[in-house]
């Protein structure tokens, strides 16, 4: 399945951080062609969910525009924390 637009009407890839198919298919023509690098100067996946909600989009667009398998496409670096935690649950946990 691939996300195409309809009506001239923007698809955002990335809900949390406002990406668009449209900004994510200029930078992999520019040649920032992996999650990483489009990550950096999108900030695709960066948002609350961490790319839960975006990441397979995007690398089956990378797989689309250069040609890859979508096995050869890597997933982003996960860093923690891996799902969003609130700051008092780690405070918490300090106090002896």
């Amino acid at each position: 399945m691939s996300v195409t637009p309809e009506n001239n009407e923007k698809v955002y890839v990335c809900r949390c951080e406002e990406v668009t198919l449209e900004e994510i298919d200029e930078w992999i023509d520019r040649g920032y062609d992996t999650v990483e690098e489009l990550k950096r100067v999108l900030r695709v996946g960066m948002g609350p969910c961490q790319g839960r909600g975006c990441q397979d989009i995007l690398m089956r667009e990378i797989a689309k525009k250069t040609g890859k398998p979508i096995s050869e496409v890597a997933p982003a670096t996960v860093r923690p924390p891996v799902k969003p935690i609130k700051i008092g649950l780690l405070a918490e946990g300090g106090e002896e």
